[in-house]
């Protein structure tokens, strides 16, 4: 391409409390529409608004743990606009004075600037009619989600391309979810993104014409939405032709953007400072109580994991994206001493289970405790990896334990040598071409020798052994 890609992102987060930013309305999802409001959350003339003190806080962990500077004081202002799911047409946020700004998220040895990370409430949900045969000209409001709490984390136009976006995602999502302030769920839309996009010749500092694009409800989506737009401005730029500056929807079926209205600027909003909230102050004995609640992060649970289990950076960066494969790591590791062995396990068994039935690992119904037994099986020589792998399968079916199943199934190693010495001296008595092979100096031919006692043995003869028994029976 002849242009450069400048891209900015916008994460909202739903923040994990009880209750709404401004009053003591639940935030359960998936309650009966408009069962979580009352007069305050609805917009209703003469109510007042009080600040949710957990929500604040979870605010501030945000900001520290993206390397923000923290207001010693904020406020909040009124962002006036009309949409049917906003009841007071106008959206308490923050405007001049955020809780945090001039950050920096690190992906990839490079540092993505963090403009800001604001508070406001959020709005409700239009709810579209489906699945109806006749024409329909309306949608219905569900205003439980209005006035739940909101984390609005922007980043500086430096993400140079989708990938890159991609993984600055990945990154943040897995800090929110090891502070315990959002669950990140962007099915429940506890997570949601609006991705900024421009072109500018190569070499060139002047921003280009952006736009907007809404609708992302996956990673997968904004990366997708991305690579479509670039392709879109880079094709207008090459004819000469102007990109409109305006705000677009993903469609994920078709799996391309289209226009949804021209792009608002600051001015639209009309913000001014929202009259029934005073300025909150941070002082420095809240904000240092806040900060030595921060938990352990990614980035400083991946270097303890290379340093203390001795794993590759690879295997810590892939067992920490999801924190709750970590605590099952580290909940193995506590049974039994062999971070190396149980972390190769996890990483190739229980992630391709993971991945192919599409579930988590909170669904995993093999506990640490069964892990750790069949590892250990494995360890001590009990049984071969081939019978590790089937007693995996059959631990996954039903709620024996590994060494019930071995039992059952006879999948006990075989480790007499006389026994494996008789394998031995059948494969080698029916593979002459093979040996003489090997004994005319092809030494790969051993490796087919010794698979072939292993069937024989039907995969219960020790590895070690075989080969010993093998090179002793063939003068080597």
């Amino acid at each position: 391409m002849d242009y450069e890609i400048v891209i900015g992102l916008e994460v909202h987060t739903q923040l994990k409390t009880e209750s709404k930013l401004f009053c003591g309305c639940a935030t359960t999802f998936g309650a009966e529409p408009n069962s979580q409001t009352c007069p305050v959350c609805l917009g209703m003339p003469g109510v007042l608004p009080v600040m949710n003190k957990k929500a604040f806080e979870y605010a501030i962990k945000v900001g520290l743990a993206l390397n923000c500077a923290i207001a010693p004081t904020t406020k909040f202002d009124r962002k006036n606009y009309f949409y049917p799911d906003l009841p007071k047409n106008y959206q308490i946020s923050q405007y001049d004075i955020p809780i945090a700004q001039t950050g920096w998220l690190e992906i990839k040895d490079k540092k993505i600037g963090i403009t800001r990370v604001h508070l406001e409430e959020d709005s409700g949900k239009l709810m579209h009619p489906e699945g109806v045969d006749i024409q329909v000209n309306y949608s219905l409001v569900d205003l439980n989600r209005a006035g739940v709490p909101l984390a609005e984390i922007v980043s500086q136009p430096e993400i140079t391309s989708p990938d890159e976006a991609y993984q600055y995602l990945i990154a943040l999502k897995s800090i929110l979810v090891y502070l315990g302030v959002s669950d990140c769920d962007m099915e429940k839309g506890s997570l949601r993104c609006d991705a900024n996009i421009s072109l500018r010749p190569k070499g060139a500092t002047k921003l280009g014409t952006k736009t907007e694009i809404k609708n992302l409800n996956s990673f997968k989506s904004v990366v997708k939405a991305l690579e479509f737009e670039a392709i879109r401005h880079a094709a207008l730029l090459k004819d000469g032709k102007e990109v409109v500056g305006e705000t677009r929807l993903w469609d994920d079926e078709k799996a391309e953007t289209r226009p949804m209205r021209s792009k608002e600027e600051i001015q639209d909003y009309r913000y001014f400072p929202e009259p029934d909230l005073m300025p909150f102050t941070i002082s420095s004995d809240w904000l240092k109580a806040i900060k030595e609640s921060l938990p352990e992060l990614p980035a400083q649970r991946k270097e303890r994991f290379i340093k203390q289990y001795q794993l590759s950076e690879y295997d810590a960066g892939v067992l920490l994206q999801d924190k709750a494969l970590a605590d099952y790591f580290e909940s193995c590791v506590k049974l039994y001493n062999n971070p190396k062995g149980i972390g190769n396990w996890i990483l190739s068994e229980v992630l391709r289970y993971l991945n192919d039935t599409k579930k988590e690992i909170k669904e995993l119904t093999v506990t640490p405790q069964g892990l750790v037994e069949l590892v250990k099986l494995f360890d001590d020589k009990k049984i071969t990896s081939t019978a590790a792998k089937e007693v995996w399968s059959e631990m996954l079916k039903n709620n024996l334990s590994a060494s019930e199943i071995v039992s059952q199934k006879g999948l006990a190693q075989i480790s007499d040598d006389s026994v494996i010495e008789g394998f031995v001296k059948e494969v080698i008595s029916k593979n002459e071409k093979i040996v003489g092979d090997y004994k005319g100096g092809k030494k790969p031919a051993l490796e087919s020798l010794l698979g072939q006692v292993m069937r024989a043995s039907k995969g219960k003869a020790q590895p070690d052994k075989v080969r010993q028994l093998l090179q002793k029976h063939l003068g080597n």
